[in-house]
């Protein structure tokens, strides 16, 4: 009897599902794209001594390391399906993702650290508060935790962001334009942050402390996360094992940063110092500021489109 044509288009489904899910299973056991950016302290470490690849290699998955110069481009390649996990990001960086419709997960979360961002002027600038950069020249990094930073020391000094005058620039350009008097202020991120303290001694007018508490996520696609649960769960383990080493280590994990950063090691250590690293499950009460910083991007005419930020997924490290 020959087969139907109806049966015929069923058996050739069925064989190109088997296939699909064969590929991404292959998929999935050949290779774990990371993006990462240069303050990316615990995926940096991780990358240089091989111990992810060594703890991956049981599952047959190799890395693949990409590097990017802020969070944004980060979200970018992850939407694109041109990187699988992101390095820690600054906790604006999820929110400008999922207003540009991008499908993505919280993976991890590093607790507060609210002193590891400030606006900084130079040592002789007239600035003392933030009211003081009124109509004034301001660098920050566009959808970085500094740029959410500003917005809060604004509202704190009753100023609109339109009283300033923003110049949005790379961590390396903001910090040549404060020292060559192009901007008036910077609002920067450790280690940046401590690099322009102790090179040319600039001052902080404002940190986070009361005004944004500063997480750094980690991030996968969706598609990612639904096939590659052991994956990411070798992944959570060794980033908090390196987060409680660096604490614990700081004058060893100074030295070994120093050559990625090309920093002194006495920057590395004071930036270290104003960063949490403890690494912990996100849950979904713990992104309570998330929506709040949201609102605020959209108030400024910062944000495309208001978005509820408790729609995005969260990947949970099964219990063991």
């Amino acid at each position: 009897m020959q087969p139907s044509r109806r049966s015929l288009l069923a058996g050739l489904a069925t064989g190109l599902a088997i296939s699909i899910g064969s590929a991404r299973s292959a998929r999935a056991a050949a290779t774990l794209r990371i993006g990462y950016q240069r303050s990316s302290t615990l995926v940096a470490l991780l990358r240089q001594d091989g111990g992810l690849e060594q703890a991956l290699a049981p599952l047959g998955v190799v890395l693949s390391w990409h590097e990017f110069t802020s969070g944004l481009p980060i979200m970018e390649a992850l939407n694109a399906g041109q990187i699988d996990v992101s390095a820690d990001v600054a906790d604006t960086v999820p929110v400008f993702a999922q207003a540009a419709g991008a499908r993505i997960s919280y993976l991890a979360q590093e607790a507060p650290s609210p002193t590891a961002q400030a606006i900084l002027v130079p040592k002789d600038s007239a600035v003392r508060t933030v009211a003081d950069l009124k109509g004034r020249r301001v660098a920050v990094t566009k959808g970085a935790g500094s740029h959410f930073l500003l917005l809060a020391a604004l509202k704190e000094a009753n100023l609109a962001f339109r009283d300033i005058q923003p110049a949005y620039l790379t961590p390396a350009d903001g910090r040549a334009a404060l020292v060559s008097g192009g901007v008036e202020a910077w609002v920067a991120w450790d280690p940046f942050l401590s690099a322009a303290q102790r090179q040319s001694q600039s001052r902080v007018v404002r940190d986070g402390q009361g005004l944004s508490l500063y997480k750094r996520y980690y991030l996968a696609s969706d598609s990612y996360v639904a096939d590659n649960g052991s994956v990411l769960l070798v992944l959570f383990d060794k980033l908090s094992e390196t987060g409680t080493w660096v604490k614990a280590n700081p004058a060893e994990a100074a030295r070994r940063l120093a050559p990625l950063w090309k920093i002194e090691t006495d920057i590395i250590e004071q930036a270290n110092a104003r960063r949490s690293y403890r690494v912990e499950s996100v849950t979904r009460d713990a992104l309570s500021e998330q929506q709040s910083i949201a609102d605020a991007f959209r108030t400024a005419s910062l944000l495309p489109r208001a978005i509820d930020t408790s729609e995005l997924g969260i990947w949970t490290a099964p219990t063991r």
